[in-house]
């Protein structure tokens, strides 16, 4: 099966190393996810496979959605996403991927959207001094000149007070720590994008060490 699986971040707790040391640990439900649908090179362009996650009450399945589904022979499924493999010739649709893919020890790249926080300003979002604080300073918190003479006007790229988070983070080479494939959990080493019963998609290492 491949080395990727979607879950459910479930909150942070920490665990024990055989030496005593205290290891803070990411508690994600880590499938089972269903293969949806296989995409080749002859097809469509390229070869993936689509990963199917998350239970739909029968109110919240959509016409295309239930469809979708049916061609694999699975329920409705509320995430979809894709995973370029190499070899699609080993999977069918309606194939099951659990958390037992992995086990511990391994390193994995962990996507999600990361907790939205509305708009910031510098400070906050990019981490800038602020001004003086004393009484004749006008520019305690405010971000200084944004424009440059010469060409008169703003460069591209200038750290400036806007939204901040919501964006979709990857978080590369995390430890697993635990597998726990009878409960569908996986302990992964450190903190890990998203909120709370957040979907996330855990995906072996790109780059290693």
């Amino acid at each position: 099966m491949p080395k990727a699986i979607l879950g459910t971040k479930l909150g942070m707790t920490q665990v024990f190393s055989p030496e005593g040391k205290i290891i803070p640990v990411t508690v994600v439900e880590a499938g089972p996810c269903k293969v949806v649908q296989i995409k080749t090179e002859a097809a469509d362009g390229y070869d993936a496979i689509q990963l199917g996650y998350g239970p739909l009450k029968a109110n919240q399945v959509i016409k295309p959605v239930k469809g979708h589904c049916e061609k694999a022979g699975i329920e409705p499924v509320k995430f979809f996403r894709e995973i370029r493999i190499k070899d699609v010739a080993a999977y069918q649709p309606g194939d099951t991927v659990s958390v037992d893919i992995f086990i511990a020890g391994e390193t994995v790249d962990v996507s999600g959207v990361s907790k939205g926080k509305g708009f910031a300003g510098t400070i906050k979002r990019w981490n800038q001094r602020r001004g003086p604080m004393s009484h004749g300073s006008k520019n305690h918190r405010r971000p200084a000149s944004a424009g440059a003479k010469g060409p008169a006007r703003v460069f591209k790229g200038k750290h400036s007070p806007g939204q901040l988070g919501g964006e979709h983070v990857t978080v590369q080479n995390l430890e697993i720590v635990k597998v726990d494939s009878e409960r569908n959990l996986m302990l992964i080493k450190g903190a890990l994008p998203g909120a709370k019963h957040s979907m996330l998609l855990i995906k072996e290492s790109r780059k290693m060490g």
